[in-house]
């Protein structure tokens, strides 16, 4: 869907409440969202650690129920793989109250696609053309270059730079301020070291990292 930034009012539950969910929280309050309240499976999760935060009000394993009840929601979970068992867990009626959140302070062009439950960070830019999938992550100060696609679930780290064209599969991780040059693709499940520089197509599920990036065991 074209980008709004028109939440006022809309009560948000905050799944996660690790390190990105203070992120997320921070972004979805000054979008003009009001925080329902966090699910968590940490009784004290660092997102209500904090005075004024919204309430825990129960486990991760109730995002289906709740969300089949209409409740507007947002994965703010950082890891991809909890993301996407979450994500897949919801039953299709219920996957439509995903809320997208935009950060005030990103710039996000009139002609980009944001999806259901994408979190656009701090500073991010996001040009013309670009589509962002369903639950994905375009993180503090990342840049996605105009006609760029991002598949869902993937996290385009903080300090990346996506060059005009790029495909991103689902479900990849481009690691802090990683390149990825104009026109190429990255596969679905794929990891960007942090710092690397793809220069060639990157395959489903292969592991880059380096300048420029080339295949690795570890990243």
């Amino acid at each position: 869907m074209p980008h709004t930034t028109s939440h006022s009012a809309t009560r948000l539950l905050i799944v996660g409440g690790g390190g990105h969910a203070r992120v997320v929280l921070e972004g979805a309050r000054l979008a003009g969202f009001s925080p329902a309240g966090v699910l968590d499976d940490c009784e004290t999760p660092a997102a209500c650690a904090r005075e004024g935060a919204p309430p825990r009000v129960g486990p991760l394993s109730e995002l289906n129920d709740r969300a089949a009840r209409g409740e507007a929601f947002i994965i703010a979970v950082g890891a991809i793989w909890l993301r996407r068992q979450l994500i897949d867990g919801l039953d299709p009626d219920a996957s439509g109250a995903g809320a997208s959140v935009v950060h005030p302070s990103a710039s996000v062009s009139r002609e980009a696609s944001i999806g259901a439950g994408a979190f656009v960070g701090p500073g991010a830019i996001v040009n013309p053309g670009a589509v962002i999938g369903e639950h994905a992550i375009i993180n503090s100060g990342a840049i996605v270059e105009h006609d760029a696609q991002i598949g869902a679930n993937a996290h385009i780290a903080p300090g990346c730079v996506l060059g005009g064209g790029v495909r991103i599969g689902q479900d990849a991780l481009i690691g802090i301020g990683a390149r990825v040059l104009p026109g190429l693709r990255v596969g679905a499940g794929s990891v960007v070291g942090g710092g690397g520089v793809v220069v060639k197509e990157v395959p489903v599920g292969r592991r880059v990292m380096g300048v420029p990036a080339a295949a690795c065991d570890h990243v």
